[in-house]
């Protein structure tokens, strides 16, 4: 039941020096402000860097053929091998936790090796073969017309889907792309879609715009590759991990092409799950810091409540002895002691929390108004659940600040308090 006698008291208590109540609740309000800051900035860097991601199936790995480093049944060391199809066949079938083999050979690069002409304007670009699951795992979006379909595949239709700096280079402003041609080292195919690359792509975002997509089967069949694949990227499902798989895969592939089994460099790969696995356990970490840090600061700031509370408690010794010599009971007291210092505690708290949110609301307006492409930070926030902990921790504070004192108080004899000047 709302006591309006006590309110009145507890706000007597705490503006009779108005100077030192504000520095004292300016501890809580500085570590409250401080925690909320410092979980947002670790959440607008977490988000910067996952947008990166945005786009990847992030369960997924890349194998390449290497030289081998051990001889083996009769073989040399340092020999060379190429993957097969039927090593694609093969991974499907030995291993049912896959989501996507997708095998892919390439030729050129967008240094200048093979040329890829039409009309009268040339250009050098990477030319990938692939299939359709490629879509799924790259960074990658169709913004005009189609990618590469499983009718493609089968068919090995002479089918091209471009990007958008290729179409820059080849062709006129506001041109029609879809239903032409271009050559590729000789070979015409027809242009049915074009793609837009997402993210900074490790800082060549613009090279990463300038590669042109075809049929995997019909690469093989244009360019004179018989069964080779170049290298794969394989992606798990949602309830496996590629990291488990890996050394199963590795197996089977040195299985395959009689290599040792304990050759460690002749299937080269690179665990994308491992390394985004890094990645959020470096963001727990940073969060981990932004409440111990957080909650230090908070902490100095309960400490100086606590300190005040007790110059309090020995201002009002002689107020105190008069009430319990009029019957006020211990608990009364402390319950007196702990509502100012809860009161305290929580309006400071309070008041850092809303500067703290009106901080981040301006600051994401701006980042809004900014491109975020290659962005590292992104959307700093902090949800309903943090608050939520905030204002535990507020809480816990009060009762812990006041603890001390309001034992102080109800320790002094009335007789005692009552001789006190």
């Amino acid at each position: 039941m709302f006591d309006r006698e006590k309110w009145n008291e507890i706000l007597e208590a705490l503006t009779a020096n108005t100077f030192r109540t504000l520095l004292t609740a300016f501890g809580v309000f500085w570590g409250i402000f401080i925690l909320v800051i410092l979980l947002a900035a670790s959440n607008g860097l977490e988000n910067g860097v996952k947008k990166g991601f945005d786009g990847i199936a992030t369960n997924t790995m890349f194998i390449w053929t290497q030289t081998t480093s051990k001889a083996y049944k009769g073989l040399p060391k340092t020999r060379r091998y190429d993957f097969k199809n039927s090593d694609v066949d093969g991974l499907k079938q030995k291993f049912p936790d896959l989501l996507y083999v997708s095998p892919r050979n390439q030729l050129g690069n967008f240094n200048g090796v093979n040329n890829v002409v039409r009309g009268t304007k040339t250009g050098a670009y990477n030319v990938n073969g692939d299939y359709p699951e490629l879509v799924k795992q790259e960074q990658m979006d169709v913004v005009k017309g189609r990618f590469v379909n499983q009718q493609d595949i089968l068919a090995k239709r002479k089918v091209a889907v471009i990007g958008s700096g290729v179409v820059n280079e080849l062709y006129a402003n506001a041109e029609e792309v879809i239903g032409t041609y271009i050559k590729i080292n000789g070979v015409n195919f027809m242009v049915v879609g074009v793609y837009k690359k997402k993210g900074n792509n490790n800082g060549n975002a613009e090279e990463a715009q300038k590669n042109i997509f075809i049929p995997f089967t019909t690469f093989q069949q244009a360019f004179n590759y018989g069964d080779r694949v170049g290298w794969m990227a394989l992606t798990a499902n949602d309830d496996a991990s590629i990291t488990e798989l890996k050394p199963g895969i590795l197996a089977f592939l040195r299985e395959q092409h009689s290599i040792h089994p304990d050759d460690e460099r002749a299937v080269g790969n690179f665990d994308l799950f491992a390394e985004f696995q890094k990645v959020q356990d470096l963001f727990k970490v940073l969060k981990f810091i932004a409440y111990f840090v957080g909650t230090l600061v908070l902490l100095s700031g309960i400490i100086g409540i606590s300190n005040i509370m007790l110059i309090v408690v020995k201002e009002r010794t002689n107020e105190i002895g008069i009430r319990r010599a009029l019957g006020a009971t211990p608990g009364a007291i402390r319950s007196q002691i702990l509502l100012e210092a809860i009161f305290l505690t929580i309006i400071a708290g309070m008041f850092g929390i809303a500067v703290a949110t009106g901080l981040l609301a301006v600051l994401n307006m701006i980042l809004e108004s900014m491109p975020t492409d290659g962005m590292m930070f992104v959307n700093p926030n902090v949800d309903l659940v943090v608050v939520f902990i905030a204002l535990l921790i507020l809480v816990g504070s009060g009762l812990l600040a006041g603890l001390i004192p309001a034992q102080t108080a109800i320790k002094v004899k009335p007789i005692d308090a009552l001789r006190t000047e």
